[in-house]
């Protein structure tokens, strides 16, 4: 039954941004332009990402065989377009196959298989459905971002920045100091930010197809809720980022046209009554909070019972997940503090929920989402305040954060020791 509504709401909430995306930017939605990819060359996306966690269900000789029907049904595909003449770029060759093994799974569930093993299954194919099914609705979020928000709120945001020092002008002039190689190796990190969590989910859902069920909370949960979640705040408070609204934009969507002067990141902009400012209808307003500081901080919380070498991938990936997002300007300082904030309550609320409403989690939840609440009324209607006092409103920013990371340290490892298997007393020796 929790399957049957979940997946009614989810298709409900499909539909409903379907009709949107038409209605607003006039485009197809998340519907057709997956149905689009049976056939036609996909947009780049999750394809074999999604195959892959569907894959944790199915024993190795079914993986092998999945795998190989992925490649060899991309590869005539391939080999028609190319005969056709049709255009496609690199990122546009593959992933038609992906897609067709999930739904060949999914029918063969339905036909083929009863009880548990149906249901297992089903859960695999609907599992690598949701991360790709989340991509598309994350760029049409995006999307509708741009062309419902005309105004943009950078000038509040860059104002408040300053109670943390403008970290991300300080940040940039760093990155622009230290050569080519850390630009081309953060920039590698932040742009495949998907594939480290596909990494670390895999890890923890290696025991599915053995076990023959799923672990109670894993990563890919709390990515997607942190997916769907978060661009509606981006409709709350549109924000496009540094290097577009105090500099020259990047990838040319915004450019110094737009931009309320050209700053970034030599020179911190003044203090001033902020106002509204107008930009185009192209460049996503997908700063507050920052949902790859979000992201970043979920991947770091589930690797810390992994091995050492994950460990160590999960902080390195934080930390240079958060240089990148600074160095390159694409957010402000106090977009990462909202997205810890963001990340953590979300996490509790899961894992709260796996624990059947906790009432030590559901107080987190509550406290979490009272900062989170409190970060951004302050950037709106305090963020003149958060300038002129930076000895004030920097440490309190700082220590909100801070809180809400110790509540969490602290509920989540309570949680851990009362769920820890008991010692098993040594066995005693018999005496002749």
């Amino acid at each position: 039954m929790l399957w049957a509504t979940a997946g009614v709401v989810t298709l409900g909430f499909l539909i409903a941004l379907e009709i949107a995306t038409r209605r607003y930017a006039g485009q197809p939605g998340p519907i057709v332009s997956q149905a689009r990819e049976l056939v036609f060359p996909p947009k780049p996306g999750p394809l074999y990402a999604g195959l892959a966690l569907m894959m944790v269900v199915l024993t190795w000789r079914q993986r092998f065989i999945a795998a190989g029907t992925a490649i060899g049904i991309d590869v005539v595909l391939f080999s028609v377009r190319s005969a056709a003449g049709v255009e496609m770029t690199d990122d546009q060759s593959f992933g038609n196959g992906a897609l067709w093994v999930m739904l060949g799974v999914a029918v063969i569930a339905i036909t083929r298989r009863t009880g548990q093993e149906r249901v297992l299954l089903l859960k695999g194919v609907g599992l690598g459905m949701l991360l790709v099914a989340g991509r598309k609705v994350g760029d049409i979020w995006l999307l509708i971002t741009a062309k419902t928000r005309t105004m943009v709120l950078d000038p509040y945001v860059a104002t408040a920045d300053h109670a943390l020092g403008n970290p991300s002008w300080l940040a940039g002039r760093i990155l622009r100091a230290s050569g080519s190689l850390t630009s081309d190796v953060l920039a590698l990190v932040y742009a495949q930010l998907a594939v480290a969590a596909i990494v670390v989910a895999l890890y923890q859902l290696r025991h599915v197809a053995a076990e023959r069920r799923f672990p109670g909370h894993h990563l890919v949960r709390t990515f997607l809720v942190i997916g769907l979640l978060g661009p509606a705040f981006y409709m709350i408070f549109p924000v496009v980022g540094p290097v577009f609204a105090y500099g020259p934009g990047a990838s040319g969507t915004g450019g110094v046209q737009w931009a309320v002067a050209n700053l970034w990141p030599n020179t911190p902009p003044s203090i001033g009554i902020p106002h509204p400012v107008p930009y185009d209808a192209l460049t996503p307003r997908n700063c507050m909070p920052s949902l790859h500081t979000a992201w970043a901080t979920a991947i770091f919380i589930h690797t810390r019972k992994g091995p050492r070498a994950l460990r160590y991938a999960g902080t390195f990936w934080l930390v240079a997940t958060l240089s990148a997002t600074l160095g390159f300007g694409y957010h402000y300082g106090v977009d990462l503090v909202a997205g810890v904030v963001f990340a953590l309550t979300i996490e509790t609320a899961l894992r709260a929920l796996d624990r059947r409403g906790d009432r030590s989690g559901l107080r987190l939840v509550a406290y979490g989402t009272a900062v989170f609440t409190a970060l951004l009324l302050s950037y709106r209607y305090l963020p003149m305040e958060m300038a002129r006092y930076p000895w004030l409103f920097g440490p309190l920013l700082m220590v909100s954060m801070a809180s809400v990371i110790y509540y969490y340290i602290r509920t989540t490892r309570r949680w851990d020791r009362h769920t820890a298997p008991a010692p098993q007393p040594e066995p005693q020796p018999q005496l002749a």
